[in-house]
């Protein structure tokens, strides 16, 4: 045994005897990879490097800064929400303007960064890197394409699909569905496939939301998986009327997934069927809308599914990737997928069987939808792990220090409320948690124990479903009327957006935006808003007049009916006259679960008010999006939060122990990573989100 071998024996065994087994040595001079989305293909979240702990934690100083370039500083409407991946001493991420880049991961000092022409605002969550030794390739998606970059030089692979591109449109197109597909969150990588799914729009003319897989080389497609079935598939007869295909999209794989390389299986959490809110013209359960897919990654087989909601009607599809663990049951180990959902729970199968390891029962949940709707009569729900968020908002759930308590209490006597599955009518409907949860993109953490470390927002929203105005055939419509059927459900009615600016206002937009730059808007999509491309001339014409405050009329020649006799009201998150939620804190929670049990272990306020807190009012969390990372000292890295803090947090206790203001809030999740023996934590500083300043910082700390 030679010398060093020797040393690290020994040492392995005095941390043994001090209780350390968990802490991973590394020689001096060692350097550690963050190479995926989330850490690792199992999307843990987890690293085992262990540096900086509990007890050096307060040491933690910034040990450089880089400005990825592309804020809105002015509207403050850019985001980023990457987690950055580290390969062999190397950060590539994702700028605040949608561009990939690479930097030295031990000073920040750039490398390279892209120069594309048509990310048009994408929200971009990361990138995948694919090595087969030599040839090192980083896939990005932006704007409707996916493309191949050299990792070295970050210039295209051209003999990657066309000139170094695929266009993601192509394959699941249909007819009357408009041009808005996005890969936003990064692919997955199964030997020489690049698995792929996309975000897509939300309305009626949604694309199809196929999986899809590439070869990584040359970007031929080699596998697709049908999410709405064709006929003689399985899953084809819980879909009515007949070719569901030729009329529906959506039920995509927009949040991510989950690998397990050695056996071959990819874990597929899909999106809900569009239209989110109303299902009269899609009867039936909808496989695969709304399932976690094991897939076989060589071929896009399915091998088992599980559905969460049964005709989702409530935007409630799994919002992340699903974690893979290995948990204890009666003395046996057993490997497991466990998948966080929107509405609060978490659901642990058998990776391999898809069997659920703790009971799930079919519960009824009566309520009458809309003229035409069928809701499902039963949707599933786990009896272990109890749930992570409350299940209901009743008047016993009202902030008690609400500033117009007596008007929150009038409007929720007058709405649907009390239960999770309550469709959509006239009448207002309460959401608890609201639409993006709950759990939600930013996913969770797992530790090699079998724990689970769940960052989630406890916020009501409302919404209805109002009839939605069919103009005719050369009818004659005004431009306010050509606005409420297209844009109201988002911006709202009076153009106010919502409060948390995940809607934008657009009032007074002509000093902000151009005839011209909004017209490109809606033929191109920005953002998370999708092309309006399908609409006509002068249907698009019209909406610009009425932002423009030219209230006209306009002839509509050859106007598309609509399938879908009904919009919704918005996405409405309730705040009293205040700003803060309706609800009794906390607002936002990162709860820890034991997965082996199905028994929480603690849950803590995520976040707070500062102006709340100096008033003696204890922590009330707040809401977040973006993931924690877990560490082998056992130690949490979570920001997350609206205050705008990086927080470490005792994984035992749930404690936070170290914080740290940042440039601009962390809607990221960090990484962590070492080089040359010395570990660091980065993080995304993009803001934008819940009306914070935007920001194109990322900042990375180490140990002084």
């Amino acid at each position: 045994m030679s010398p060093s071998r020797t040393y690290q024996c020994l040492l392995a065994g005095t941390l043994a005897m001090l209780g350390l087994v968990g802490l991973t040595y590394r020689m001096p001079g060692a350097s550690t990879d963050w190479p995926e989305y989330n850490g690792d293909g199992q999307r843990s979240h987890y690293s085992a490097l262990a540096q900086i702990t509990p007890a050096n934690v307060n040491r933690l100083t910034v040990a450089w800064t880089y400005a990825s370039g592309g804020a809105d500083t002015v509207g403050n409407r850019t985001q980023m929400q990457c987690n950055p991946i580290i390969v062999g001493g190397v950060l590539y991420g994702v700028s605040a303007a949608t561009q990939a880049f690479a930097i030295n991961a031990a000073t920040g000092v750039e490398i390279w960064k892209t120069n594309l022409p048509d990310t048009d605002g994408t929200l971009s969550r990361g990138v995948t890197y694919w090595t087969n030794g030599t040839d090192q390739r980083i896939f990005f998606g932006a704007g409707g394409g996916l493309y191949a970059l050299d990792a070295k030089t970050g210039n295209l692979i051209a003999s990657f699909g066309q000139a170094g591109r695929i266009n993601l449109k192509t394959g699941i197109d249909r007819p009357g569905a408009d041009n808005y597909v996005r890969s936003n969150t990064p692919n997955t990588i199964y030997k020489n496939l690049l698995i792929v799914g996309a975000r897509v729009a939300e309305g009626e003319t949604a694309l199809l939301g196929d999986v899809r897989a590439y070869d990584v080389q040359t970007g031929q497609l080699v596998w697709t998986f049908h999410t709405i079935p064709q006929p003689g598939e399985f899953g084809y007869s819980t879909w009515s009327p007949s070719n569901p295909r030729q009329h529906l999209g959506g039920a995509n794989a927009w949040a991510g997934m989950a690998i397990d390389r050695k056996r071959g299986i990819v874990y597929v959490p899909t999106g809900s069927a569009a239209y989110d809110f109303y299902g009269g013209n899609r009867k039936g359960d909808n496989l695969f809308a709304n399932c976690l897919l094991a897939l076989d990654a060589a071929t896009g087989k399915r091998m088992w599914h599980f559905q969460f909601v049964h005709h989702d009607i409530w935007d409630r599809d799994p919002p992340a990737p699903p974690n893979l663990l290995t948990v204890v049951q009666n003395g046996k180990q057993i490997d497991a997928v466990a998948q966080t959902t929107k509405q609060g729970h978490v659901f642990v199968f058998d990776r391999v069987t898809g069997k659920p390891l703790f009971p799930v029962v079919e519960k009824a949940f009566p309520g009458n939808g809309v003229a035409g709707e069928q809701p499902s009569p039963t949707q599933p729900i786990p009896l272990k792990p109890a749930p992570f968020t409350k299940q209901t908002f009743t008047e016993n759930d009202i902030n008690p220090r609400a500033s117009n308590r007596s008007a929150i209490v009038a409007m929720l006597r007058n709405a649907r409320t009390g239960s999770p599955y309550i469709p959509l009518t006239a009448q207002t409907t309460v959401f608890f948690p609201g639409t993006d949860g709950g759990a939600q993109w930013g996913g969770a953490a797992t530790d090699p124990d079998g724990t689970i470390y769940i960052p989630a927002k406890q916020n009501p929203c409302y919404s209805t479903l109002i009839l939605r105005e069919q103009p005719a055939t050369n009818a004659l419509v005004t431009t306010a009327q050509a606005y409420r059927s297209n844009c109201a459900a988002c911006h709202g009615a009076d153009r106010r957006g919502n409060h948390d600016g995940s809607y934008p206002s657009l009032l007074e937009i002509d000093k902000r935006l151009s005839a011209e730059a909004i017209h490109n808007v809606l033929r191109t999509g920005r953002g998370m808003m999708p092309s309006f491309a399908h609409l006509s001339e002068a249907e698009r014409n019209a909406i610009v007049n009425f932002l423009l405050n030219k209230n006209t009329s306009t002839q509509l020649v050859n106007a598309k009916q609509t399938s879908v006799p009904y919009q919704h009201t918005g996405y409405n998150r309730w705040y009293d006259s205040n700003g803060y939620p309706v609800s009794a804190p906390p607002w936002g929670t990162l709860t820890a679960i034991d997965l082996n049990t199905g028994t929480h272990r603690w849950q803590v306020p995520l976040g707070e008010y500062p102006e709340l807190t100096a008033k003696g009012i204890p922590a009330t969390g707040t809401d977040n999006y973006g993931g924690p990372l877990l560490t082998g000292s056992g130690l949490l890295f979570i920001a997350a939060s609206k205050d705008g803090q990086l927080r470490a947090i005792d994984k035992k206790t749930g404690k936070t122990i170290w914080q740290s203001t940042l440039p601009a809030a962390g809607y990221a999740t960090p990484a962590t990573y070492s080089v040359a023996g010395k570990q660091y934590v980065v993080i995304a500083c993009g803001g934008g989100k819940l009306k914070s300043k935007s920001g194109d910082r990322y900042v990375a700390y180490a140990l002084n």
